[in-house]
């Protein structure tokens, strides 16, 4: 297939190389990225075959809804724009009304896989029409893990974005489980192999996963992790999620204090926190806050 890619950055530029990879062409267009194909929206539309397929990576929020209120008056009637980024579900509902009045399709895709992706696949979440879904299954197959699981088409429009939400939610709860973890361990005298702790339970535990192993690598990066600063952010879809279990009655305690953990690592120089700040920037290359205040790496992108 011939697909246009709007977002050139860490996730989209790796999910339009194994697009290539995979035997795709694409058309990618980011006004900050010398990659970039085209240098213009209006260029990349015209670029594409109808009816064309148009993904959108880029941040939630202003950035996604001027791109696509921009290619709503570029795109036909039957056209297809996927949102890509970390949007609210509510928003992809919005949009998908505006872009109705041209014609134009929208399909909502949470993806994860943060930097590893290009080489491990993407786990992707779709919500929209089965037969818009199946116009654009091709791309999905090539940006899929191998093997039969990795993608779902969880519901109509919005359920993409919303089983994404609950992803990262349950993902905050498993970060702030093995920090916690991490940080009782450290404090005590008795263990003198905190590292080596870790590294063991990789194997044979009913605990190991990929974030576990992400951990061992940023402790054997940093020891201690002496170069971090205990500050976590968040990027919206904890509070979603917290949100959503409040409207639907449902008791999320383990990822609200999750989420309000964060909110106190802005105050605190919280080991915890720094457990959940590393692991951020090894799966997702979030940015990080080092001792002396420096910045590195790039907020909300999808993981």
């Amino acid at each position: 297939m011939h697909i246009g890619m709007v977002g050139l950055g860490r996730m989209g530029g790796n999910m339009a190389e194994r697009l290539r990879a995979g035997g795709h062409e694409v058309t990618g267009y980011d006004p900050h990225n010398d990659a970039a194909d085209v240098k213009s929206l209006a260029d990349l539309v015209q670029a594409l075959p109808s009816p064309r397929v148009v993904w959108v990576m880029v941040p939630a929020g202003e950035a996604t809804a001027s791109t696509v209120t921009e290619l709503k008056d570029l795109l036909d009637a039957g056209d297809i724009v996927i949102d890509g980024g970390n949007n609210k579900y509510t928003q992809d509902q919005e949009h998908a009304r505006d872009l109705d009045t041209k014609g134009v399709k929208l399909l909502d895709c949470g993806v994860s896989g943060g930097i590893w992706g290009l080489k491990e696949g993407y786990a992707l979440m779709v919500g929209g029409d089965a037969a818009d879904v199946a116009t654009c299954q091709p791309i999905f197959d090539t940006l899929k893990p191998a093997g039969d699981s990795g993608f779902v088409h969880a519901g109509p429009l919005g359920a993409g974005h919303f089983v994404k939400m609950v992803h990262n939610g349950i993902e905050y709860g498993m970060m702030q489980a093995y920090a916690e973890g991490y940080e009782l361990i450290a404090a005590t005298d008795l263990v003198t192999d905190v590292e080596g702790t870790f590294a063991s339970w990789t194997q044979g535990t009913v605990i190991r996963s990929w974030l576990l192993d992400l951990l061992v690598r940023a402790l054997k990066e940093d020891p201690g992790l002496d170069q971090l600063e205990g500050k976590a952010d968040d990027s919206g879809e904890g509070r979603w999620t917290v949100e959503a279990a409040i409207e639907h009655g449902v008791p999320m305690p383990a990822i609200s204090a999750a989420l309000f953990a964060r909110f106190t690592s802005r105050q605190d120089d919280s080991p915890a926190m720094k457990v959940v700040a590393a692991l951020r920037n090894q799966f997702g290359g979030h940015a990080t806050t080092s001792k002396g205040g420096e910045r590195s790496g790039v907020l909300n992108a999808p993981h």
